[in-house]
C-alpha cells in the first residue's frame, strides 16, 4: 500500500465476519466508528496502520505461484485505507499451510506476505477497544470526587475543604485510577454499587465519572455517557478500595 500515514483519515476492516471502521475525532485521535461509536486503543489502531504502511511482499514465492495460492486460500480479512489522495484496498488470505498471501490495489498480482501482517489483520473488535477506564493520562487531575468528598489541587497541595491532604497518598490513588483497566468487556452488567469516583482534569475541561458495581463475584464498571461495560478483576477493585480508604 502507498497511502500517506500522516494524511490517513479512515480505516475500514472486514475481519471475522465483522465490519470495523476507524476514524479521527476532533483531536486527531483514532476512534471506533463502526459497528458503533466506541473509544479506541490509539496505540493498537496505530499499530495496525504501521503494519499496513510497512507491508511488503515475500520474494521467496514466485509471482505465478503466489497468484495460484492466493486464489485457493481462505479469506482472512480485507482492509480499505483512505487518505487525501483516495482509497486503497488490501485483501489477505491464508492457505492450508498457514502461509499468508495478499492482493492490493496498489500492486499488480498477488503476493506471499509476512506472518506479522497476517497476525495484525486477524484481530477483532475488542482488540482495538480502549480498556482503560480513564483518559486523563499523565496530566494529573485538578479534582477528585470520592465517597461524597471533594479533593482539589491548589498549587502543589491537595486539599479537602480547609484540610490539607497527604500528597503521596492522593498521588497513589491517582496512579491507581490512571492504570485502571478492564480484563474484558461484557454485554450486561449491574449489581450493587461498590465504588464511584469522578476525576476532573485538563484544567476543568474534562470530567470523567466511573461507577463500579458488584454482582456475585464479578465487578463491572461503566463510564458516564458511554454504553460500554468493562469487566474488572476482583483484585484490582480490592486494591483500589484500599488505596482510596487511605
Amino acid at each position: 500500500l502507498t497511502f500517506d500515514p500522516d494524511k490517513l483519515t479512515r480505516v475500514e476492516l472486514q475481519v471475522k465476519g465483522q465490519a470495523i471502521e476507524f476514524g479521527k475525532n476532533g483531536q486527531n485521535e483514532w476512534q471506533i466508528v463502526k459497528p458503533r461509536p466506541l473509544r479506541a486503543d490509539t496505540s493498537a489502531v496505530q499499530g495496525l496502520v504501521d503494519k499496513l504502511h510497512d507491508a511488503k511482499f515475500d520474494n521467496t514465492e514466485s509471482a505465478e505461484n503466489a497468484v495460484k495460492k492466493f486464489a485457493g486460500a481462505a479469506k482472512v480479512s480485507a482492509v480499505v485505507v483512505t487518505d487525501s489522495a483516495g482509497s486503497q484496498t488490501l485483501e489477505l488470505r491464508q492457505d492450508k499451510d498457514k502461509a499468508y498471501f495478499a492482493k492490493s490495489t496498489a500492486v499488480e498480482g498477488a503476493w506471499k506476505t509476512t506472518p506479522d501482517l497476517g497476525d495484525a489483520l486477524a484481530k477483532g473488535l475488542d482488540d482495538y477497544r480502549n480498556k482503560k477506564l480513564f483518559d486523563f493520562g499523565f496530566n494529573d487531575p485538578n479534582k477528585l470526587e470520592l465517597k461524597g468528598a471533594t479533593y482539589a489541587k491548589s498549587g502543589d497541595k491537595w486539599t479537602s475543604g480547609a484540610k490539607t491532604m497527604d500528597n503521596a497518598t492522593v498521588q497513589t490513588l491517582i496512579d491507581k485510577l490512571r492504570d485502571l483497566s478492564a480484563a474484558k468487556f461484557a454485554e450486561k452488567g449491574g449489581g450493587a454499587a461498590a465504588f464511584e469516583v469522578a476525576v476532573t482534569s485538563n484544567d476543568g475541561k474534562r470530567v470523567e465519572r466511573v461507577n463500579i458495581t458488584k454482582q456475585g463475584d464479578q465487578y463491572f464498571a461503566t463510564r458516564e455517557g458511554e454504553p460500554s461495560i468493562y469487566v474488572l478483576d476482583a483484585s484490582v477493585v480490592t486494591d483500589l478500595q484500599s488505596v482510596a480508604a487511605a
